[in-house]
């Protein structure tokens, strides 16, 4: 049956989580049509106990293969869609955003829309980001200037309509056409940077990332929880995507300066930067869910 937008979320460990997020799907939606799957990736809490309980959603049972694969199988399961609304469990959305996000991504030459996202207490999430450059691998964040910046975190930003190079994948809306062209998210990611990749190629392929302020949600983050493994994988992962991106010399000088930023950090007292350093410099550490560890700079 053909639906105006799939919902699409991956579970994992997100019993705190997942009730909210269903249950703020029906007002978002509004009077556009809708499916819901949600693939879990192998949760040990009570998620599928919750999820066994609703009428409102496909459940398909996975193992933990990775966000990307598990996003992948879930746009799978929904063959018939015009467009792909991407959710993290500790999402919930507003009244009317589904439309309005719609709305967006029907224009020509759009592929994703990115909403105005808040935080648990109400403020702005700033989930807009620009491209990852040697300028900006993280030692320099703190001055807040673009150059330095990836992190959007100017208010006038998150006011107007505008394209982004790419933002935070809690929740996205994407042209399926986008996502079948893209060959969806790149599975070998496994978790982090697959939102990145995504997006910037689609803009290398001529799909917009695009911002609106008139669809909101709220997004508390970490709903599966942050540790030194998922720290080191976000690491590598941006590392990986600079070096396919621009290649292996570059990326040389990219990996040195990461090493410096987490060696910085580890010293600042950053408890997970630490482990992810000894990754870095010692491939047999690294998470073997990444398939990373046959090169020092991470393929």
């Amino acid at each position: 049956m053909h639906v105006d937008v799939a919902a699409v979320v991956v579970t994992y460990n997100s019993e705190d989580h997942i009730d909210a997020l269903l249950d703020s799907i029906p007002a978002a939606a509004g009077d556009v049509s809708y499916s819901v799957v949600v693939v879990d990736n192998g949760s040990t809490d009570g998620t599928l106990e919750l999820l066994a309980r609703r009428t409102d959603c496909t459940v398909v049972h996975s193992t933990n293969r990775g966000y990307a694969a598990g996003m992948n199988t879930a746009v799978e399961a929904s063959p018939d869609a015009e467009t792909i609304l991407i959710l993290n469990p500790d999402a919930t959305l507003d009244p009317e955003c589904v439309p309005r996000m719609l709305a967006v991504v029907r224009k020509p030459g759009i592929g994703i829309v990115a909403p105005r996202v808040r935080e648990a207490d109400g403020s702005l999430s700033p989930t807009l980001r620009r491209g990852p450059t040697m300028a900006r691998v993280g030692g320099l964040s703190f001055t807040g200037l673009p150059v330095f910046t990836e992190r959007i975190e100017d208010p006038k930003e998150y006011e107007t309509e505008h394209e982004v190079e790419w933002a935070v994948g809690a929740i996205l809306l994407v042209r399926a056409e986008c996502f079948r062209e893209m060959n969806g998210l790149d599975e070998t990611y496994f978790l982090y940077s697959e939102e990145t990749d995504f997006s910037l190629r689609a803009k290398d392929a001529g799909w917009a990332t695009v911002y609106t302020p008139d669809a909101g949600a709220m997004h508390i983050g970490g709903g599966s929880g942050e540790s030194s493994t998922t720290h080191t994988m976000k690491i590598l992962n941006r590392v990986r995507l600079y070096r396919r991106r621009r290649g292996t010399a570059l990326a040389s000088v990219y990996f040195a300066l990461t090493v410096l930023v987490e060696l910085r950090r580890a010293l600042l007292g950053h408890d997970k930067s630490w482990p992810t350093a000894r990754a870095l410099l010692q491939p047999s550490r690294r998470p073997p869910a990444l398939g990373a560890n046959r090169t020092l700079i991470p393929r």
